[in-house]
């Protein structure tokens, strides 16, 4: 299947059935096309994006003792995955000349986040509550708006959100566990092994296309926009193991180790933010 065909699939199909749908692979790339952006993704009536904060926050720790609010943090979840599946969509059409090699591993990594999606679907409608019945945000998908070129994704979407969800995954799985819900906690942490691979595309992509003299930290920082930050890019509980597996350098770690901890708390508007639980 041609990658352009795929991502025009994912982006521009309302129906999810169509979202979700696999590539048949591995995929070609002969006819990448002309560059197209679109102001958003084409969804049905109840998943659109909603007003900002109109949007359930991630329940809090304690809550997720209850069912019904673990059933809401699945929900959450599964628009954040489809909201990164999207995302990736638009980067391909957006840069069709990006490097063969990146694209195609994009459409790999998009295989991940919808699968991802239907399993925290799967999770919520096991608790009651089916995908689209509660507001949903934009958040990650404001951020293509920003994308200049496909380094501006790949500090981004792999390098802060998957990077972030390196903790968050194995921070709810322990909160799941301790709730007696084996079943959620176990998808929490196959999408942890996934997120390990997600964060060493973007770091292996970020040393292909940075300045070659420039470590690589310092790239990351110097590309970042507001408002993501290096602080967004870390849960509560740090695990630095994982981010040396996915490639990041110790220089790298430590300035996340060292994040400035007033990012970590629950901000204001924790409703449209991805330190109010993880993004994707």
């Amino acid at each position: 299947m041609e990658i352009s065909a795929y991502a025009r699939r994912v982006l521009l199909s309302p129906e999810l059935e169509q979202k979700l749908a696999p590539c048949d692979m591995p995929p070609t790339d002969e006819t990448p096309g002309d560059p197209l952006r679109v102001q958003q993704p084409a969804r049905t009536s109840h998943l659109q994006f909603a007003a900002p904060r109109t949007a359930p926050p991630m329940p809090k720790p304690p809550a997720l003792r209850e069912p019904a609010k673990r059933a809401i943090a699945h929900h959450i979840m599964a628009n954040h995955e489809l909201q990164a599946l999207e995302v990736m969509a638009a980067v391909l059409l957006a840069f069709p000349s990006a490097p063969t090699a990146f694209r195609t591993g994009m459409v790999q990594i998009m295989q991940d986040e919808r699968r991802h999606t239907r399993m925290h679907m799967e999770q919520a409608s096991r608790l009651g509550l089916q995908f689209g019945e509660l507001p949903v945000n934009g958040y990650i998908w404001a951020r293509t708006s920003q994308f200049q070129d496909p380094l501006d994704y790949v500090v981004s979407l792999p390098l802060v959100f998957e990077n972030c969800n390196l903790d968050h995954t194995l921070e709810l799985e322990e909160i799941f566990l301790e709730a007696g819900d084996s079943r959620s906690a176990g998808v929490m942490r196959a999408i942890h092994r996934d997120e390990i691979e997600h964060v060493r595309f973007g770091v292996q992509w970020l040393q292909a296309m940075k300045p070659a003299d420039q470590p690589d930290h310092e790239a990351w920082l110097a590309k970042l926009q507001w408002p993501l930050q290096a602080h967004k890019a870390r849960g509560h509980q740090f695990d630095a193991d994982s981010r040396r597996t996915a490639g990041l350098s110790e220089e790298w770690i430590d300035c996340l180790a060292r994040a400035e901890k007033a990012g970590l708390t629950q901000p204001a508007d924790q409703r449209d933010s991805p330190a109010s639980g993880p993004a994707e």
